[in-house]
């Protein structure tokens, strides 16, 4: 009964230690395995094997990790006090600096954030720190990632999460912003009329010209017209061969038409006197045509 208790006892005691000395670390994870109170090695992600009571595995995690940086005040360069607040994501590069070379990582990363956000804020306008968030996020993520190589950590990103200015700025703010907005609207309004005059002007304009050119179009066309017209009765009185009877007529019809039978006057140009002189051959062409004249 000794003998099977003494080895019952001894198989206890191996599961035991070899339970201890068998290691597991996730693919997310790196070991760092200090013997007697040094630092040893880097254990892998996978089955790792160490010696019990001697060694110590510290598991350190390398995924992306977030510290959120509580709001604080910040004063601007124009005397404006802002509260900021910000998230910082970070993955550790190196385990054994992480391990030993800061005994609080997000307690440091915290306070480091808080101050370096104050310096890039303050040296900002108000104006220009609620136009720059991605400047700021850039800038404080420059300082932070110099700051805190030594702690075998990356700094991924900074994101400003809100920046709030006092309530009475505010509301200078939104008055300004309606103001502004009023004011675009105006001129966008004057901007339609002074367009919509233009238009019209240019359509008036442009009637016009149209106008002017059918009109003298035709009156073009009509002169043309007319020009032929005489042409041709020029070409067929000078193809007749007209004596002076034909031309006395045609000159009394011509002084018919302009008394228009109303006229009890009519003045005769000086010149017309020699086309008078036919009126004696007329009156004996109306004799030898139907008899005596009245």
């Amino acid at each position: 009964m000794e003998t099977v208790l003494f080895l019952f006892v001894l198989v206890a005691f191996v599961f035991a230690v070899g339970t201890m000395a068998i290691r597991i670390v996730s693919p997310y994870q790196k070991g760092v395995v200090e013997r007697l109170g040094r630092y040893a090695r880097t254990a892998q992600p996978g089955l790792t094997l160490i010696i019990p009571f001697l060694d110590h595995l510290r598991k350190v995690d390398m995924r992306e990790q977030v510290v959120d940086v509580p709001p604080q005040e910040v004063i601007t360069k124009d005397n404006v006090v802002v509260a900021v607040d910000a998230i910082v994501f970070f993955e550790a590069t190196d385990p054994v600096k992480l391990v030993y070379n800061v005994a609080d990582f997000f307690g440091a990363a915290t306070k480091l954030a808080q101050t370096n956000l104050r310096n890039v804020v303050g040296e900002m306008e108000l104006d220009q720190a609620l136009t720059s968030r991605e400047v700021i996020n850039t800038k404080l993520r420059e300082v932070l990632d110099d700051a805190t190589d030594k702690w075998g950590v990356r700094i991924v990103r900074v994101e400003i999460k809100r920046i709030d200015p006092p309530a009475d700025v505010m509301q200078a703010m939104h008055r300004q912003m309606k103001a502004e907005r009023e004011k675009r609207a105006n001129i966008l309004e004057a901007e339609g009329f002074r367009q919509a005059a233009i238009l019209e002007a240019e359509g008036k304009a442009e009637a016009v010209r149209q106008i002017a050119g059918a009109e003298r179009f035709r009156l073009q066309t009509e002169a043309e017209g007319q020009g032929r017209a005489i042409t041709t009765v020029f070409n067929a009185i000078k193809e007749a061969k007209p004596d002076d009877k034909l031309i006395a007529i045609q000159y009394l019809e011509a002084l018919k038409a302009m008394a228009n039978g109303k006229a009890a006057k009519v003045f005769i140009p000086y010149e017309a006197s020699g086309v008078l002189g036919a009126l004696g051959g007329i009156k004996g062409l109306f004799k030898d045509g139907d008899g005596p004249a009245a």
